[in-house]
C-alpha cells in the first residue's frame, strides 16, 4: 500500500485548501483513513479521521467548524477540506490508512504518505 498526499501550498489566513490522499496498491475501501500534521518543532498531532464507510468522522477541537474529511472509495482517495485556514494550521499534512480503534493515536495508523506542507500567512 502507497499512499501519495497532496494538495499543500502556501495561503493567506482565511482562505482554503484541498489536501488529497491517493492510495495504491491494496484498496483502502475497508480501513479508516486518518489525517494528522506535524509543525516544526512539535509532536504529529491528530487532525481528522473517517471511517471506511463514511458514517463516523472525528476532528481535533482545533479544526472542527473549518475542516472537513471526506473519502472516495471508487477512487480509493481521501481528502481534507480546509477552510478559515490560521497561521497555527501550518504544518506538514500527513494522510495514513487506519488498522485500529483510536483514531486519535498515530499508533492505530499503519500506512502513512510522504506528507504534503501547508504554510498559512497571517
Amino acid at each position: 500500500v502507497q499512499l501519495q498526499a497532496s494538495g499543500g501550498g502556501l495561503v493567506q489566513a482565511g482562505g482554503s485548501l484541498r489536501l488529497s490522499c491517493a492510495g495504491s496498491g491494496r484498496p483502502l475501501r475497508s480501513y479508516a483513513m486518518g489525517w494528522f500534521r506535524q509543525a516544526p518543532g512539535k509532536e504529529r498531532e491528530f487532525v481528522a479521521a473517517i471511517s471506511w464507510s463514511r458514517g463516523s468522522t472525528s476532528y481535533a477541537d482545533s479544526v472542527k467548524g473549518r475542516f472537513t474529511i471526506s473519502r472516495d472509495n471508487a477512487k480509493n482517495t481521501g481528502y481534507l477540506q480546509m477552510n478559515n485556514l490560521k497561521a497555527e494550521d501550518t504544518a506538514v499534512y500527513y494522510c495514513a490508512r487506519g488498522n485500529g480503534d483510536s483514531w486519535h493515536l498515530s499508533i492505530s495508523y499503519d500506512y502513512w504518505g510522504q506528507g504534503t506542507q501547508v504554510t498559512v500567512s497571517s
